[in-house]
């Protein structure tokens, strides 16, 4: 199995390009490989959230490309977009995005719907996940019911669910007090050592910073700082 999951080359995103150049990213290149837990941080406007929109296909960059297990997605449109992050790609998001009208395990059903999956194929993974997220005993539950803490261990579940490539989270700490936000990153851990998950962060969280174990900072839109020593930190001219 080839070990690099993600493979961002030269990536620029430029917004309000006919006024004002504001440059969100500007020449970045990132490899990810299998398995890394791995936390983006930097000040706010620095680009984190960019650059995990574009490794998650959610943004077109203006330059540049992202590679993901040899797929170029950078050149995917429309629906061949929408099912390679279907079967590929796990989002973890600081305001949960769990569907309100459903129960716990429906919403970690939701993803393995949409691919089609067999019925008993979709009951044994949710019974896998709620255990492993620690949730056996709220899987009847909706959103409402559920603690900050309970509500982000689902949207952990859910983007699971589908066994994607990797997980992309961003900010997921962000809303969550001090004990909810630790169990959330020790469950994400051992899901990374136990079943080699690859995780990625934006994140402002100390938290996150100490426990990943490659550390990437970004500022005004470059690379500045990588703990891997293996990456090259290119300058745009």
């Amino acid at each position: 199995m080839n070990k690099t999951v993600i493979d961002a080359h030269d990536l620029v995103r430029i917004y309000d390009e006919k006024t004002v150049p504001v440059y969100a990213l500007n020449g970045v290149h990132l490899h990810i490989e299998r398995g890394e837990f791995t936390a983006i941080k930097g000040p706010s406007g620095s680009g984190k959230t960019t650059l995990l929109n574009m490794i998650g296909g959610l943004d077109i960059p203006t330059k540049g490309y992202v590679e993901i297990n040899g797929t170029n997605i950078t050149k995917l449109k429309g629906n061949k977009l929408i099912d390679f992050r279907l079967h590929n790609i796990g989002f973890v998001f600081q305001s949960y995005n769990l569907i309100p009208v459903l129960t716990a395990k429906e919403n970690i059903e939701f993803i393995m719907l949409l691919q089609k999956s067999p019925a008993a194929e979709r009951e044994k993974r949710i019974n896998e996940l709620l255990n492993q997220v620690g949730l056996k005993d709220k899987a009847k539950k909706r959103p409402s019911e559920l603690s900050g803490g309970q509500q982000q261990r689902v949207a952990v579940a859910r983007a699971l669910a589908p066994k994607p490539q990797f997980i992309l989270a961003d900010e997921p700490t962000a809303n969550l007090d001090s004990v909810s936000a630790g169990n959330l990153l020790d469950i994400m851990a051992k899901l990374n050592r136990e079943e080699n998950m690859t995780f990625i962060f934006s994140t402002h969280d100390q938290r996150v910073i100490d426990r990943a174990r490659r550390v990437i900072t970004l500022e005004d839109g470059k690379i500045v700082a990588d703990t891997a020593p293996s990456v090259i930190v290119h300058d745009v001219i």
